[in-house]
């Protein structure tokens, strides 16, 4: 069986002029799990009781300018929302042990904004994503990595300062679906 993801290669210009320039940094971020005594589909059911699906119409009204209505969602509207949910369980039937493991991601169009509009690359955080997992007991478990943790390497304190938000945010939600 082939396994592309291995294999490299390295095919460059002729003359070795590039228009391109490739930057790297590494950053530590901070991964935290989140066991429950509950069951994974009783976590999943409070999950998903406790954050509503994501609300289109409000990166509709982000994205046409809609000052009103942006400002009436983040007075009324929600803290977090759930955008996607992938079932990444299902994933595992091809080795024929399918189980219980979610992906979400969760976050609000509104706090992205707040991050992007000083540093466009906290956009590849913006949503947050979580897993939720069937443990070997039946158990629910959440794991994630603590979004400062990761917004904090714009070096910008204005983005740091909402990912500390959303730490607290997204511990409260995930913490009220677990326990």
């Amino acid at each position: 069986m082939k396994q592309s993801c291995i294999k490299t290669s390295r095919r460059g210009n002729m003359n070795n002029m590039t228009q391109a320039t490739l930057t790297s940094q590494t950053i530590p971020v901070e991964h935290i799990t989140i066991s429950s005594e509950r069951l994974f589909a009783e976590v999943r059911q409070r999950l998903e009781e406790t954050l509503p699906k994501l609300d289109t119409t409000i990166a509709e009204a982000l994205g046409s300018g809609d000052q009103k209505l942006a400002a009436d969602y983040e007075e009324n509207g929600p803290k977090l929302s759930i955008f996607e949910e992938r079932d990444h369980g299902a994933l595992l039937q091809i080795v024929g042990r399918k189980s219980n493991a979610l992906q979400y991601e969760i976050g609000n169009p509104l706090t992205a904004s707040k991050m992007t509009r000083h540093k466009l690359g906290a956009a590849l955080y913006a949503p947050l994503r979580v897993v939720l997992f069937e443990d070997e007991r039946g158990k629910g478990v959440f794991e994630y990595d603590k979004p400062s943790s990761f917004f904090g390497q714009f070096g910008d304190e204005r983005v740091t300062e909402v990912g500390r938000c959303l730490d607290v945010e997204l511990e409260t939600a995930l913490r009220k679906a677990a326990d």
